[in-house]
C-alpha cells in the first residue's frame, strides 16, 4: 500500500498526468458540441477554457516520459481545435460578433496561424463596423507576434504609403516580398482564392517600391520593380496605369542617358498604354508619348 501511495503522489506532483487532461478533455469535447451546434456564444466561452486548459499543459515543464509527450502532443492539438473554432465562427458572423471572436483568438493565441491571414478578416470588420481608426494600433501589435503575416505587412504598407512615408513604405514592401516568396499555400484560404490574394499583395508591394524608386530616380531598380508588378497588376486599371506609366518614364530616362534608341522605343510602347486607360496619369502619359517620339526620331 505504501508503494501505491507513494506512485499517485508522484504522480499528483506532476500536475499534468492526472488533474489537467480531465478538465481539457471535458472542455475539448464541450467546446465540440457547441460547434456542431453553431453555438457562437458558448463556442467563445468553451474555446478559450480550452485553451487555458491546454496552455497548462504546453507551457509546463518538458514533458520527460512518453505519457506526458502524448499528453502535451494531445494539449497542442486542443489549442489548434479551439484555435480553429474561433476562427471559424468568425468568418460566418456579422461583423460585430466578428470583431468579438477574432479579438478573443488574438488574445488568447496572438501568434496563431489562424490569425495569419485571418487578419484580413479582422481588418475588413473594423472597416465595416466603422472602426477603421482602430486598425494601425492593432496592425503594429500584431506585426510583433507575427512578423512575415502578409495580411499585416500589407496593411501597414497602405498606411505608410497613405502617410506618404516612403522609408517605411519601401521596407514594408520588400519584408511582404520575402514573406510571400516563403508561402506558396495559406492555412486558411483555399489554393485559388490564396493564389488571387497572393498576386494582389506582390503586385502592390512591387508597385510601391518601384513607384518610390522612380521619383527617387533610381531608374534602373524602379524598372526592375515595376516589370515585376506589370503581370501581377492587370486585373486593375488604376495600378495598371500606374505601373505603365512610371515604366515609360523610367525606360525613357534610361534610354536617354544611355543612348539606347531600343529603350526610349519601349518607353514609348509603355506610355501609349497608359494613356489608353482612363486614369489621372492618362493625359500626361499622352503628352509623354509625343515628346518621347520627337526625341527617338533624332536618335541614331
Amino acid at each position: 500500500m505504501r508503494i501505491l501511495f507513494l506512485t499517485l503522489s508522484a504522480l499528483m506532483s506532476t500536475g499534468l498526468i492526472v488533474a489537467a487532461p480531465q478538465n481539457l478533455d471535458d472542455s475539448l469535447q464541450s467546446l465540440k458540441d457547441a460547434v456542431s451546434k453553431k453555438d457562437v456564444a458558448q463556442i467563445k466561452t468553451l474555446a478559450v477554457q480550452t485553451l487555458e486548459a491546454a496552455n497548462k499543459i504546453t507551457s509546463g515543464p518538458a514533458p520527460e516520459t512518453e505519457i506526458d509527450k502524448e499528453q502535451v502532443s494531445e494539449a497542442r492539438d486542443a489549442q489548434a481545435y479551439a484555435e480553429y473554432a474561433l476562427y471559424s465562427a468568425a468568418i460566418e458572423s456579422e461583423p460585430d460578433v466578428k470583431l468579438d471572436l477574432f479579438a478573443t483568438l488574438e488574445q488568447e493565441s496572438p501568434t496563431s496561424k489562424y490569425l495569419n491571414d485571418g487578419y484580413v478578416y479582422y481588418f475588413a470588420a473594423l472597416t465595416q463596423t466603422g472602426a477603421a481608426d482602430k486598425i494601425p494600433a492593432i496592425a503594429e501589435k500584431a506585426i510583433k507576434n507575427l512578423p512575415t503575416s502578409p495580411a499585416v505587412l500589407a496593411e501597414l504598407l497602405d498606411l505608410a504609403t497613405q502617410k506618404n512615408q516612403n522609408d517605411k513604405a519601401v521596407s514594408y514592401a520588400q519584408r511582404l516580398i520575402s514573406a510571400l516568396a516563403k508561402r506558396s499555400k495559406s492555412e486558411i484560404m483555399s489554393d485559388a482564392e490564396w493564389q488571387k490574394k497572393r498576386n494582389a499583395m506582390l503586385g502592390s508591394a512591387h508597385l510601391v517600391v518601384g513607384v518610390i524608386l522612380a521619383g527617387q530616380t533610381h531608374y534602373y531598380r524602379a524598372d526592375q520593380e515595376l516589370r515585376a508588378a506589370l503581370p501581377l497588376v492587370k486585373g486593375d486599371e488604376q495600378q495598371m496605369a500606374t505601373v505603365l506609366f512610371n515604366l515609360g518614364l523610367a525606360n525613357y530616362s534610361l534610354g536617354s542617358t544611355g543612348m539606347n534608341k531600343a529603350q526610349v522605343l519601349e518607353a514609348i510602347r509603355f506610355s501609349q498604354q497608359c494613356a489608353a486607360i482612363k486614369s489621372r496619369y492618362q493625359e500626361q502619359a499622352a503628352h509623354n508619348v509625343t515628346a518621347m517620339k520627337a526625341y527617338a526620331a533624332n536618335m541614331r
